[in-house]
């Protein structure tokens, strides 16, 4: 009898062992593009987090996550995936701001010192989940400067470091522009004026994989040695993963853990990441459904059906695709987050336009969403 039961043992821990994690099986799954991928997924630079979400008879969540080659000290570069944390720490200034008895909101019109245009909070985080809009983020961290935004992600325990702005020549300089808060556009007066911010000069990264590729292009010069990214935007995929679950879970977290806003600023920011650009006013042909979908859709220019959201934030440059999101299916009873980066870029040239995003990077994140999608709905609740 001892035989009997060792043997079966044996076994069971064998079969046990053989055992893919769901991940695991996406990944090695016979699709084309997957299978190109998973050939050489370190010289893609590969990333992944899946997290199953459980919920029980009185509707509490459980998490159960998947990673595949996650580490935090591998360098990618986040391009527009950084808007994410930005749009929330603006929101939480806005709430500190109020509690110091300042009244403007999400809805105050303002300007900074070197713009046109007057605008809103509101306005500009729909911008930045709607069309990934650069000057959108660039008008925030002109409200938020380094110093506060590096602070909120590191007392919330977030690794990752926020340098700079996007596509401006200026978009190291430490000091902030002073901004304009107006009741109404044609007021004379001001409601809230903040001072520019002198912050402090952020230290290059210490990181693996900083120097990237063989040249780039500067100017329109090609420099015959690898691009530095020592003193870019740092925010690792393990950070977007945690808030998106963070966001989505609050109540799963400790109260330094969570984003300090308000309950209709949390409604809000939900909406506009879960907003198509055509929702926003943007012209459909252009600005198709997946233009900021890369998980399901990414691969197709159809409308994504209705019962169908995805709660997300994409970046994308230097070769790099990056989607972190929140998916739920209302017909189906799915949801899931997750989170992925890949590199795409074989003639190892920076700032060439020279990227394979719609041949290799875009397909596999579709793919790859398709396929959590396929098991999540095969999978026991």
């Amino acid at each position: 009898m001892k035989n009997a039961f060792f043997l079966i043992t044996m076994l069971f821990l064998m079969i046990s062992c053989t055992q893919k994690s769901p991940l695991e099986q996406v990944l090695t799954s016979n699709t084309g593009i997957i299978q190109k991928v998973m050939k050489s997924p370190e010289k893609y630079e590969l990333q992944v987090m899946y997290t199953q979400i459980n919920r029980n008879k009185t509707g509490e969540v459980s998490f159960k996550n998947f990673k595949f080659n996650v580490d935090d000290s591998i360098y990618f570069y986040p391009a527009s995936s950084v808007k994410l944390p930005i749009a929330l720490i603006a929101l939480e200034k806005l709430k500190e701001l109020q509690g110091k008895g300042i009244k403007i909101n999400r809805k105050t019109s303002f300007t900074t010192k070197n713009d046109t245009l007057y605008t809103t909070i509101e306005k500009e985080i729909t911008k930045i989940f709607a069309v990934s809009d650069n000057q959108a983020y660039n008008r925030l961290f002109e409200f938020l400067g380094q110093d506060y935004i590096n602070e909120q992600l590191h007392f919330k325990n977030m690794t990752g470091r926020i340098s700079h702005r996007l596509s401006a020549f200026y978009s190291l300089n430490p000091k902030t522009q002073s901004i304009f808060f107006k009741e109404n556009i044609e007021d004379t007066s001001f409601i809230y004026h903040q001072e520019s911010i002198e912050n402090s000069l952020q230290p290059k990264l210490s990181l693996k994989k900083l120097l990237k590729g063989k040249a780039y292009v500067y100017n329109d010069t090609l420099m015959p040695h690898p691009k530095d990214f020592s003193e870019k935007n740092y925010l690792p995929l393990r950070s977007l993963h945690e808030i998106t679950k963070r966001i989505h879970f609050p109540d799963k977290y400790s109260k330094s853990q969570k984003f300090d806003i308000t309950t209709s600023d949390y409604q809000f920011v939900l909406n506009a990441m879960n907003t198509l650009p055509y929702e926003a006013g943007y012209d459909r042909k252009k600005y198709y459904d997946s233009y900021g979908k890369f998980f399901l859709f990414g691969d197709t220019k159809d409308h994504i059906p209705e019962h169908i959201d995805i709660y997300n934030k994409v970046g994308y440059a230097y070769g790099y695709l990056t989607d972190c999101a929140y998916i739920k299916d209302t017909k189906n009873n799915i949801e899931f987050v997750l989170s992925a980066t890949i590199h795409v870029n074989k003639n190892g040239i920076y700032n060439d336009d020279n990227y394979e995003y719609k041949e290799i990077g875009i397909p596999f994140l579709a793919e790859l969403g398709r396929q959590i999608y396929e098991l999540e709905k095969e999978r026991k609740k």
